[in-house]
């Protein structure tokens, strides 16, 4: 699985080279520090990856005559002097993003031989001049993340499109190491830059511009030479090269020393630190896309004693696909430069601003957004909090005090919910007694466990076999498990009436056991298609219906369609909503509306804690009166965060299209299906698909150490065998995800996975390509061997 991240090599020393505008003069400081870095090491490099315009022009033959010593290359060229994008499709060459970062990254890793060196890395024209593909040059070599020295406009308006270019790499995540421009004293750019970007902790430095053109060539080339050996050897470029040096050292240092200094100072979470040491905690230097950016020192190895003598360097960096989607909220990509820019612009606008008697913008989007898009008549106002264990309590709230005003119950009777063995719903003290007592919980002083929860049939590929499940203790009441040819049959939910019938029958009885016991319970709470913590498991989808309809019809009919009758049904969606599994909502999965939907992890698309908690307008009016204490008195101090909700309304926009692209048409043919689909699919038409292949989804389950496996949408998960048994405390999935994280292969990108007891399981983003995950898939396979 190869792919091109940022690198950081011990000996090579990186700089890219961008200009606030054309005409900069890129390539003369570019020929200064090459003159000056070889008075430092023996090996320079310099490198134009794209260039345009007559081949006697091109900027590494400046360097060949300027440079002696310097090994100057360009990797495309073209002669049309336009704009990249222009001058590929003048060419009829197709140039992808990843060919030319490929390209350079390769080309950098050849220069990278053991012996000190450093590579200067020039663009083409401006910050956000176009790549040949048409993205912008920043977007196009952020995965490198190559340090920058910026060369400021010393023209007229210079000022401003430096600082310009400067915000626009600054916002995309790069290290802008300095600022550099030519002198002048007419309109005192490099003053006012120099005070400005001190004022940023960025140095700025300036030299006196080239000599005027001298009357014969061999004159000018003299003449330049003088100019170039003078510049290379002034205290303004001395003092950049020591730095640009020095940094290069403290990058390194402050990687290894991360690890280390975090088991001093961080408290991780889900983590017995008992095992924790310097080899186990992964330094991120930075992520783009679906991966991390990683540093893990290798036990055996230190900076001082790197390993054998190798003619190839190997950078300090590895690229790792982020297989948990960063805990299930990355759904745009690392780094997503639009998600930045909207971020931005939504800070500068408002910054935060309190949400009390008030509203905003992007709070009112996102709020008519998500009633709208989840297509749930019930549903008509949203309350906002910053993260799915208390917007879940918050759900908890609604439904008790709905459930408690309507049936008359008094503040002293004790108010339960009911729910599914192995759910999960957050960590906050009342969220937790939602559950069974579980490794999450029973240990926490305070947990009480306030609720009945339900086994059920799960489903599951064994041997390339689609089954449903039945739990052994339930065998009796729901039969034994049942074969299906596909996952579309398993969630054909008007096919499989005969299930139904049973399902109704048990879950009847069941509730009708506890009213009878006088046990009083204030919602049903679940997480639709998949219980996500607790274990990832499948549930079997008629048997999530069965039971909203059994609680639903188990009291008289409510006075509207859109009132809660029995209980209230809470449908946490957390994890499973907003097209995780290739739908908006999860809940369109089952053919039935919640009372109280919670949403978070994809709202913003992986950039900020963000958490919508929509709710009927019953359970809204049951804390309507004229006494203040009984309104929902629930708060942050970041409630509807404008940056977050502006951030949410850009995500879900831009995902709503990603449902529609070519990409996600070809999973769904892998699958056998229709190219688009539609929310309002009746349930017998559900087309279930997934990201991961059918190919792959069979092989890994007929693997001798894999138990089960099923895939949806863009998660994949693989039960291990244990002989111990299953459970959050079982290690039997630990040693693949080593291997994973450890490689299959040298120089290939690792795979960073998390692991739930004997579960592990993948997620792909959004933007996750075909190509990246069949390089995933292939990295799997090899693992399981």
């Amino acid at each position: 699985m190869r792919q091109v991240g940022s690198v950081l090599w011990p000996k090579l020393r990186t700089l890219q080279i961008y200009g606030a505008n054309t005409g900069v003069g890129k390539t003369i400081f570019s020929t200064i520090l090459c003159q000056a870095f070889r008075k430092e090491f023996e090996k320079v490099h310099y490198l134009k990856p794209i260039s345009t315009g007559p081949l006697q022009e091109a900027d590494d033959s400046h360097l060949s005559t300027f440079g002696p010593g310097i090994r100057s290359k360009t990797l495309y060229q073209f002669s049309d002097p336009v704009s990249p994008h222009l001058a590929v499709r003048g060419s009829s060459q197709d140039i992808s993003d990843n060919a030319v970062r490929r390209a350079v990254h390769d080309e950098l890793s050849s220069y990278a031989d053991g012996q000190d060196g450093v590579a200067i890395v020039e663009t083409a024209g401006g910050v956000l001049s176009p790549a040949p593909s048409g993205i912008t040059q920043a977007d196009l070599y952020r995965p490198l993340r190559l340090p920058v020295l910026l060369v400021g406009d010393h023209r007229l308006g210079g000022i401003g499109s430096t600082i310009s270019a400067w915000e626009s790499l600054h916002i995309r995540g790069y290290d802008v190491q300095s600022i550099a421009l030519f002198d002048e004293s007419r309109y005192g750019n490099y003053t006012y830059l120099r005070d400005y970007f001190a004022e940023r902790s960025v140095d700025a430095f300036s030299i006196t511009p080239p000599p005027e053109a001298r009357a014969t060539a061999s004159e000018d080339i003299e003449s330049m030479r003088n100019y170039y050996s003078n510049a290379s050897d002034s205290a303004q470029v001395t003092s950049f090269v020591d730095r640009f040096l020095h940094s290069h050292d403290q990058r390194i240092e402050s990687l290894q020393s991360m690890p280390k200094q975090a088991t001093e100072a961080i408290w991780h979470p889900f983590m017995q630190h008992s095992e924790r040491n310097e080899n186990t905690v992964i330094a991120m230097d930075s992520a783009y896309g679906d991966y991390f950016q990683t540093y893990q020192k290798k036990p055996s190895q230190s900076v001082a004693d790197p390993g054998p003598a190798s003619t190839q360097e190997t950078s300090l960096i590895t690229p790792a696909f982020d297989a948990s989607a960063s805990w299930w909220t990355q759904g745009l990509g690392h780094g997503n430069p639009q998600l930045a820019l909207t971020a931005a612009h939504a800070a500068g606008r408002y910054g935060h601003v309190m949400f009390a008697s008030a509203i905003h913008e992007p709070a009112l989007t996102l709020a008519q957004t998500l009633i709208q898009s989840m297509g749930n008549p019930r549903l008509s106002k949203v309350f906002y909090t910053d993260n799915g264990s208390t917007g879940m309590e918050v759900a908890v709230k609604m439904a008790l005090r709905a459930a408690s005003k309507r049936n008359g119950w008094s503040p002293d009777e004790n108010v339960e919910i009911l729910g599914l063995i192995g759910s999960y719903h957050g960590d906050t003290i009342g969220t937790m007694d939602c559950s069974e007592p579980s490794i999450y919980n029973k240990k926490v002083e305070w947990y009480r466990g306030r609720g009945h929860w339900l086994d059920f049939p799960t489903v599951k590929m064994r041997d390339g076999q689609w089954i449903v499940e039945v739990p052994e203790q339930l065998r009796n009441e729901l039969g034994d498990t049942q074969r299906f040819e596909s996952l579309d049959k398993v969630f054909d939910l008007d096919a499989r009436k005969s299930d139904r019938e049973i399902y109704r029958k048990y879950l009847d009885g069941e509730i009708d056991q506890l009213r009878q016991a006088g046990r009083n319970f204030g919602a049903l709470i679940m997480e639709p298609v998949i219980l996500g913590a607790g274990g990832m498991n499948l549930a079997d989808p008629i048997f999530q219906r069965c039971l909203v309809d059994a609680v639903r019809e188990s009291s008289p009919s409510a006075s509207d369609e859109t009132d809660w009758r029995g209980m209230p049904v809470i449908f946490d969606e957390v994890f499973t909503g907003l097209y995780r599994l290739g739908r908006f909502s999860a809940a369109s999965f089952l053919g039935v509306d919640a009372d109280i939907v919670v949403n978070a992890k994809l709202l913003t698309g992986g950039l900020l804690p963000l958490c919508t908690t929509t709710a009927s307008e019953a359970i809204f009016e049951a804390f309507l009166s004229n006494d203040k204490s009984d309104a929902l008195l629930h708060g942050h101090s970041y409630t509807a965060h404008a940056v977050g909700c502006a951030v949410a309304n850009e995500s879900l926009k831009t995902m709503a299209k990603i449902s529609h692209s070519a990409d996600w048409a070809a999973y769904r043919k892998d699958w056998s299906l229709p190219a688009v689909e539609t929310s309002s699919a009746s349930p017998t038409q559900q087309l279930l698909w997934s990201v991961w292949s059918q190919d792959f989804v069979k092989a890994v389950s007929h693997k001798p150490n894999v138990d089960s496996v099923f895939a949806i949408g863009s998660v994949f998960a693989m039960s291990l065998k244990d002989p111990a048994g299953s459970g959050y405390a079982s290690t039997a999935a630990t040693g693949l995800r080593d291997r994973l994280l450890a490689g299959t292969e040298p120089g290939q990108a690792v795979i960073h996975s998390r692991v739930l007891g004997n579960v592990l399981y993948l997620m792909g983003a959004m933007t996750s390509t075909p190509e990246t995950l069949a390089g995933v898939e292939k990295t799997v396979l090899k693992a399981l061997e």
